[in-house]
């Protein structure tokens, strides 16, 4: 687990700070903390729970005990275990989730602006950032992030990169860095109706980069579960509720974007996937080298960038 040391706030233990998560944890974090620690009838909810998540959660106690197959007092000791006060606040808090992931830019401005406090916009942005970062570094497993690299990285998969409405953008930005690291690099282009096209062409153990934050968008959900029927292995970049994409990915990474403003922020995601183009170039840097040689020479027969001291003519 990764640790992100800061000056200001917070306990220190041997020059660590001692992050408090459990703001940042969403009910289906919890239950996975503590499933060790259930009875098996309690594993068995959990895992209806956390299998149609948050939805399976929002019946009424009677409901999700008979969804699960267990009894409705089972229900209510799991709820307690896990440290609610009950089932009310249990389900309380998934319907605080599931507002979080369908908020539109305009609640969200509002919310933000309600609360807002009297610093300027840009302390408040700066807090918002490191605070996700926090929160997002503190949930990553180093063996994640280096599975992820190394199937990127890896020169027998094709690599596919696609994003949602906002998201496009990173797609794009991460597809121009790897098509120089190497070679088999695809941008899928948006919509539904070109998809199909490139998932045709996708084998087994192919790599597809999915980036879908809220409100998360059911064309990358179909494509993701489509991909994956062909053994493609799926990597996705989505927000701390998870997209439904989740359910299909081999990796997957839940970046923190929550920021004073009616935008959610891609700062964290951002910080994220450079290191992750930085881990991939440099575990292949021998080939990438070679590339970036050979690309250098193309520019170079090319007026595309500006020579220092080039002679002036007229």
């Amino acid at each position: 687990m990764f640790t992100l040391s800061h000056k200001a706030g917070g306990d220190r233990s041997q020059g660590k700070i001692l992050i408090s998560t459990e703001t940042h944890k969403t009910v289906s974090d919890v239950i996975a903390a503590n499933f060790t620690a259930l009875t098996r009838a309690e594993r068995q909810l959990a895992e209806t729970l956390l299998d149609n998540y948050p939805v399976s959660g929002l019946g009424s106690i009677t409901t999700v005990a008979e969804n699960a197959g267990v009894s409705t007092p089972t229900v209510a000791r799991m709820v307690q275990k896990l440290g609610f006060r009950g089932f009310p606040d249990f389900q309380a808090r998934l319907h605080q989730e599931l507002e979080a992931t369908i908020s539109n830019p305009i609640s969200k401005h509002d919310r933000w602006a309600t609360n807002a406090p009297g610093t300027h916009i840009l302390n408040r942005f700066a807090d918002a950032t490191i605070n996700n970062l926090r929160a997002t570094l503190a949930q990553m497993e180093t063996q994640d992030f280096d599975g992820a690299a190394a199937l990127i990285a890896d020169p027998k998969r094709r690599v596919y990169l696609i994003g949602g409405r906002i998201t496009r953008t990173l797609a794009d930005y991460v597809f121009t860095h790897l098509q120089v690291i190497r070679a088999g690099v695809t941008l899928i282009a948006s919509g539904s109706s070109p998809w199909p096209h490139y998932v045709l062409d996708m084998k087994k153990g192919d790599v597809l980069v999915v980036f879908d934050i809220r409100r998360y968008e059911q064309e990358l959900e179909t494509l993701a579960k489509a991909a994956r029927s062909r053994g493609a292995e799926i990597i996705l970049f989505t927000d701390q509720w998870s997209s439904p994409v989740a359910k299909s990915a081999a990796k997957v990474f839940r970046v923190h974007i929550e920021a004073p403003s009616a935008w959610d922020s891609s700062v964290v995601t951002l910080f994220t996937v450079e290191a992750l183009i930085e881990a991939v170039q440099n575990s292949i840097w021998e080939e990438t080298r070679d590339r970036m040689k050979a690309l250098e020479t193309l520019f170079d027969a090319t007026p595309l960038f500006r020579k220092p001291f080039q002679e002036r003519k007229g």
